[in-house]
């Protein structure tokens, strides 16, 4: 221990001596302490770099050297070169302990910089997406409808069958003409001609709105058609404003062959898809068919099975077309139909249709009780034709008149003509006398009464 004594004495003297340190060492000799030896310096770590060393001057926990950062100073102390020699180290004493040795933290290299972000690319503004707007284009102003679809134009008769008819009869047989003519060369016919201008008055008579005249009977094949057809024909002969001539029978109805007319295109539902308030006369017309002495014709179809019409279709056309015309014959369908109650309703005038048969009468007769039961008056505006389908007929005449009377309706008969039993188009020039008087009779009666209506 004293020889350790001694090389710390030399190695003493050789380093330089601070006065400042001499009254310590001497209180630790006189202490019988050993004196403290100066902690080892770590190496100098590389410059910018720190060092982790421990500092017993601030113990931790347990009396363990607490570490600290020692920070190098390479850029203040000068390298040794030239002319200058590192102090030796003295030889530690072998009774201390050497003061714990850390050893520096490896140097890490700098952190790569990371690379820069790519420039991020402007984001579009979101825009909602415009509101779609439908803009309705207008309608031509030159048309007065929109045509959704154009019927074709169809023959009421198949050529063949017309090139089969042969031709029509008179209604009165040669015999007959005759006679007829000899008897008023020996008679006055000042009666007959007062009556017939009495009649042509009726008929020529005024009306402020259109009127409208329903044909309707209790079963097909009466003649229902035949009766529609002279009504229209008689008002086209003497008036001279516009008459028009309907078909509500769209079960393969004969109205359009006994108007004479060769051919159709629109029917009552594929004009009733199509009219407007707006249209006029002159664009109601060019849908219907023009009859030869005067007036028009509207087709309930176009002569081939299709779907029946239906009451809404039967009211909006009626309703429409009544103001551009004066007078509107109706040919229905038969009883009890839809339609045929709603026309016998809805109209100014009835005319029932009834053959000369003891069971035509009598179901005739059942109608006119249903009409006189109705809240409105429509017994006073309804008018009986009593037709006869053959020259012999069984059932007396006056006797079915009287029975149908007494429901308080006029009855007109129309006797049997050969021109009309012929079928085929109505020629007016060719009927019998007595079928013309009875025709003119019969729709004086209803445009009187259709007239006196409200």
């Amino acid at each position: 221990m004293v020889h350790g004594e001694q090389e710390q004495d030399q190695a003493r003297e050789r380093e330089p001596q601070d006065d400042s340190d001499d009254w310590r060492r001497d209180a630790l000799f006189q202490l019988g302490q050993p004196e403290q030896q100066p902690e080892e310096q770590p190496a100098p770590a590389p410059s910018g770099e720190a060092v982790v060393a421990a500092d017993p001057a601030l113990p931790g926990p347990g009396g363990e050297p607490t570490l600290r950062l020692v920070h190098s100073a390479r850029e203040e102390q000068p390298t040794a070169g030239a002319g200058q020699s590192a102090p030796a180290a003295g030889p530690m004493p072998a009774t201390t302990a050497p003061a714990p040795q850390y050893s520096p933290a490896p140097p890490q290299p700098p952190a790569a910089a990371p690379p820069p972000l790519p420039a991020a690319r402007p984001t579009p503004p979101v825009t909602a997406p415009r509101p779609t707007v439908s803009v309705p284009v207008p309608a031509a102003p030159s048309s007065p409808a929109t045509r959704t679809s154009t019927p074709e134009t169809l023959p009421t008769l198949d050529p063949r069958l017309a090139l089969a008819l042969g031709r029509p009869h008179h209604g009165d047989s040669l015999a007959h003409r005759t006679g007829r003519t000899l008897r008023r060369l020996a008679t006055s016919a000042s009666q007959d001609v007062a009556e017939q201008t009495r009649i042509a008055r009726e008929l020529q008579q005024p009306v402020t709105t259109g009127r409208v005249i329903a044909v309707t009977s209790i079963r097909g094949g009466v003649g229902k058609s035949t009766v529609a057809a002279l009504l229209g024909r008689t008002f086209n002969h003497y008036r001279h404003d516009p008459v028009l001539t309907l078909e509500a029978d769209s079960a393969l109805g004969t109205l359009p062959v006994r108007m004479g007319a060769e051919s159709v295109r629109w029917s009552c539902a594929d004009l009733a898809r199509i009219l407007t308030p707006a249209m006029q006369l002159t664009h109601v017309t060019g849908y219907l068919v023009p009859v030869a002495d005067g007036g028009w014709l509207l087709p309930g179809s176009q002569g081939k099975v299709g779907a029946p019409l239906d009451v809404r279709t039967y009211r909006t056309v009626t309703l429409a077309l009544r103001r551009y015309f004066s007078v509107t014959v109706v040919d229905c369908e038969t009883l009890p139909g839809d339609v045929a109650r709603t026309a016998m309703d809805t109209a100014h005038a009835r005319v029932v249709v009834a053959p000369t048969t003891a069971e035509g009468v009598g179901a005739t007769r059942q109608v006119l009780d249903w009409l006189g039961q109705l809240p409105h008056s429509a017994l006073s505006a309804t008018v009986v034709a009593l037709t006869a389908s053959s020259p012999d007929m069984i059932l007396d005449v006056k006797a079915a008149t009287a029975h149908l009377k007494e429901t308080g309706v006029p009855v007109v008969v129309l006797p049997y003509d050969r021109h009309l039993a012929g079928g085929g188009p109505i020629r007016t020039d060719l009927l019998g006398r007595a079928a013309q008087d009875a025709a003119m009779r019969l729709a004086a009666e209803a445009l009187h009464r259709a007239v006196r209506a409200h």
